[in-house]
């Protein structure tokens, strides 16, 4: 078996040995000016321009979007893997844009997905944009000398030729194929061609392309970081085009110029990739270039085990970044979806990610992508915030969705405190906060849940509350905070000789006008300081304890008991 481009792991076997042991070749039928085309088993030594070798052991991968459209999480999790794996090894990550496709790359998809990789504190060490670096420049446009050079060393050497063949000619070639049950590859018309023929067709100005001639026999062998041993089989492939009729670089063509004359050592990309490597080990050999190991990484599948797309809700990093998500969290998530470190622990920093990731733990299988354990993951990583940022969050969504005047203070910083348990996006702070703001005492009195509540009396219970309001006693209370409040509980439940549940639920309900909520005695405190700091706007829909009270003299408890479905209506009126 012979040795490709020096890599003991990427082998191509091509034919019976000749003439050594150690050396096989496969020579191509071309016309005489052509050399022949052999596939060595050899070191790395070919003339190669201004292409700098890899240095024995250098770690460098590449993240290299097409800024066609918005950062995936698939690509996102490629650029983390590869950000990750290099970190890991004290390696370079290198940014390359990949803007071959003239007509879909834009400047604004550039942007943001550059913006996006900011976001997600995956900063590079080379490449676009402004950064630089040696092996530069980083985007392909901007590259297209570099590709026609190697391009022409190719003709030269006879591993690609000219193809004058039309549009109508190879779709025919296709058509053909298939009536033959063949696979749709190029028949080789202008593989063979003279000299003659190919200048009669230069001088009558007929477009063409470069073609790379593939050997007809023969099968070449990966062993993949991730997937192990993949092969194909050369007789499937066909000669294909590197440089279009246009001069435009094909992508496999540019990818491989690109990798080898920047020294990457390692090329970590999705799965939908790895078809392309046939081409690119080709290319490699011929222009002699340092074949990198290759890692191919599963793709990222909707919960139907299709492949995750915009149908199954939001799928790129600005998406997620608008809906409130943490950087911190969707690296999290995303470094979970086809790797762990082996233990039970899901919780990880940037950081712990760096230390512990390693190539060989990336799982080959699809991963599932869910929605429910990316937003849990978010809310574990707001919690894990200090204090004061956490405050700070929140405290700036209040002011600017207009729920507070202001995002300082001892409200601000209490509210968040209390309502934290229940956030599991900053955005979801809008809703806890107008809950606790909001008293929709007559919905839940005539509810079915508030049903059982009622029955227990719950009127002898308003007519004790409203007089130790009206005495000023839980007004005492409150501003004594906490233990005013306990103080003030105990006693009122002593009176009523009530506890527990009993006491607290009708209490609930009667302060709050809710069932459910954060701790009851917080809440009621921070009720108390709303209604006098002047820190809720007039359009949060507030409801000042004076107001509850008001509220609770005008109950009619004879006709909540009497008269149901009439209570239902006042219900939706009232809490409207």
């Amino acid at each position: 078996m012979a040795t490709l481009a020096g890599s003991p792991w990427m082998r191509i076997r091509v034919f019976p040995e000749v003439a050594s042991p150690f050396i096989r070749h496969y020579k191509l039928k071309i016309s005489p000016r052509q050399r022949n085309f052999s596939i060595l088993a050899s070191s790395i030594s070919g003339p190669v321009a201004d292409f700098r070798k890899r240095v024995e052991g250098e770690i460098r991968v590449r993240f290299a979007p097409s800024p066609t459209g918005n950062l995936h999480v698939g690509g996102a999790r490629t650029a983390l893997f590869n950000y990750l794996f290099a970190r890991s090894k004290g390696g370079k990550f290198v940014l390359r844009i990949e803007d071959t496709d003239l007509e879909r790359s834009t400047k604004q998809s550039e942007e943001a997905v550059l913006q996006d990789l900011a976001w997600l504190g995956l900063d590079w060490d080379e490449g676009r944009p402004g950064i630089g670096g040696e092996y530069g420049p980083y985007r392909q446009s901007e590259r297209n000398d570099l590709y026609k050079q190697y391009a022409e060393q190719l003709l030269k050497s006879g591993h690609v030729y000219r193809c004058f063949c039309s549009s109508e000619e190879l779709e025919k070639m296709k058509e053909t194929a298939k009536l033959k049950q063949l696979p749709p590859v190029y028949t080789g018309k202008w593989a063979t061609a003279t000299d003659y023929e190919v200048q009669e067709e230069l001088e009558k100005g007929t477009p063409y392309t470069y073609r790379f001639r593939v050997p007809k026999e023969g099968a070449l062998k990966i062993n993949d970081l991730i997937r192990g041993e993949v092969s194909w089989g050369l007789d499937t492939l066909g000669d294909f085009v590197i440089m279009r009729s246009n001069g435009q670089p094909v992508y496999n063509f540019c990818v491989t110029v690109d990798d080898a004359t920047m020294s990457i050592s390692h090329v970590i990309r999705a799965e939908e990739h790895l078809p392309n490597t046939l081409r690119q080990a080709l290319i490699y050999k011929a222009l002699g270039f340092q074949m990198p190991y290759f890692a191919h990484v599963s793709l990222i599948l909707a919960p139907d085990r299709s492949k995750l797309s915009k149908r199954h809700g939001a799928t790129s990093v600005g998406q997620f970044k608008e809906m409130g998500y943490l950087p911190q969290a969707m690296v999290n998530y995303l470094a979970l979806l086809g790797w762990g470190d082996g233990s039970e622990n899901e919780f990880f920093t940037l950081q712990q990610l760096v230390e512990k990731f390693s190539i060989d733990r990336v799982n080959k299988s699809g991963a599932i992508f869910d929605s429910t354990k990316l937003r849990w993951m978010n809310g574990q990583h707001l919690k894990a915030l200090p204090s004061e940022d956490f405050i700070k969050l929140l405290a700036e969504r209040w002011k600017t969705t207009g729920i507070l005047t202001e995002s300082e203070g001892m409200f601000v910083k209490e509210a968040a405190e209390l309502l934290k348990d229940g956030i599991d996006l900053v955005p979801d702070a809008d809703k806890a906060l107008s809950n606790l703001l909001s008293y929709p005492l007559f919905a839940t009195l005539a509810s079915p849940e508030g049903k059982p509540v009622l029955e227990d009396k719950l009127s002898e219970v308003a007519t004790s509350l409203l007089a130790a309001y009206d005495s000023g006693e839980l007004g005492v209370a409150l501003e004594e905070g906490h233990a005013g409040w306990q103080k003030w509980v105990k006693g009122f439940g002593k009176s009523l000789k009530r506890k527990g549940k009993s006491l607290f639920m009708p209490l609930r309900v009667l302060l709050t006008g809710k069932l459910h909520g954060p701790d009851m005695g917080a809440s009621i405190i921070l009720l108390h300081k709303a209604g006098s700091c002047g820190v809720v706007t007039p359009e949060a829909g507030f409801v000042t304890l004076d107001e509850r009270f008001n509220m609770l003299r005008e109950v009619d408890w004879e006709a909540f008991n009497r008269d149901q479905p009439h209570l239902e209506e006042s219900a939706s009126v009232a809490s409207h």
